[in-house]
């Protein structure tokens, strides 16, 4: 037992040693939502080793409803945030300067959820209508859009719609509050199926597919850190191995959601769900290799500053993005 003692003893001594000699830098990233699969290559990059493979300490926070990636990252609580890009151009305009440094999502997940037996077929059935709309910074392409088809969102007048803020579930739809809701592609819709609704009875208008999509859980930070070459460094490294950890993801749905799940410390997920969830997203994050695409950054500027009398933000923004960490990332 001594020489146990001592064995172990020494090989602790040993690995503290190393540590110091190989000092781990830091990361802390905020998520968008709470620990799902729509963050998986976060978990799987921190799971299989990817980020201390380049030398990163890497802390995820999950997110939640009363939880803003922006207030947290301009509150020093992070070094890089998830954040939708309508929701980071509007902070940047209003001072907060968020600059994104990467797109893990090539695609949009959000679509607006219909009754079929509401008489809604396309999208100029929408008006006179109750919608159910996220907000916190998740109604920007909603409004956009609504803008652009000539709808009002006050429901005052005629051929306005009633907009519901909808809360984080699907009972609007469910109980019949709304004739339509938001829902992810990956997620609430299919919590409208698993409550015993048929696909037939539904009609779904995703924004892709309207041409007002925007970009979604881009990785972001603030840009007065983009001028200290050693953040610089870190974040190349930071994205080289997330990107590790997305492609892993998507080549392995099923077991990536398994390691979402060991990072649940709420119990609140299911296994049937999350792997369901693994392999829409794996949708949404094909064709990306994390560099930004300038068309689907312009296209969600242009589908923004198309708001009318309200729009998102009121000018193309200068230095929103760049491509420096992508561009040593991934070469």
């Amino acid at each position: 037992m001594k020489k146990l003692v001592t064995a172990a003893a020494l090989t602790a001594m040993g690995s503290m040693a190393h540590a110091e000699a190989h000092a781990m830098d830091e990361v802390t990233l905020q998520l968008k939502w709470v620990t799902q699969a729509q963050f998986a290559g976060y978990y799987v990059a921190l799971e299989n080793g990817y980020y201390e493979e380049a030398g990163l300490d890497v802390t995820i926070l999950p997110g939640g409803p009363d939880i803003a990636p922006t207030q947290v990252i301009a509150g020093g609580g992070a070094d890089v945030v998830v954040e939708w890009m309508p929701a980071a151009l509007a902070a940047r305009e209003k001072g907060l300067p968020l600059v994104n440094i990467a797109q893990p999502f090539k695609s949009s997940g959000m679509q607006l959820t219909c009754w079929a037996d509401a008489g809604i077929e396309s999208p100029d059935d929408l008006d006179n209508r109750t919608l159910g709309v996220w907000f916190f910074g998740n109604e920007y392409p909603f409004l956009s859009w609504m803008s652009q088809l000539g709808i009002a969102t006050d429901g005052a007048a005629e051929g306005s719609v009633e907009v519901l803020k909808q809360g984080f579930n699907v009972d609007p739809l469910l109980q019949r509050q709304a004739d339509c809701i938001s829902t992810m592609t990956y997620n609430e819709y299919w919590q409208v199926i698993d409550a015993g609704v048929t696909p037939e009875e539904l009609v779904n208008f995703r924004y892709e597919e309207e041409g007002v999509a925007t970009l979604e859980d881009g990785l972001y930070v603030l840009e007065e850190n983009l001028e200290d070459p050693e953040f610089v460094d870190k974040m190349q490294r930071f994205v080289a191995a997330s990107m590790q950890g997305w492609k892993w993801a998507e080549e392995n749905p099923e077991e990536a959601a398994m390691i979402v799940l060991d990072y649940d410390e709420t119990g609140a997920q299911t296994e049937e769900h999350q792997i369901r969830m693994m392999s829409e997203v794996a949708k949404l994050t094909a064709g990306s290799n994390g560099a930004l695409d300038e068309a689907d950054y312009q296209r969600t500027v242009d589908t923004l500053l198309a708001g009318g009398s309200d729009p998102v933000i009121t000018a193309a923004p200068e230095g929103a993005w760049t491509s420096e960490i992508t561009d040593a990332a991934l070469n």
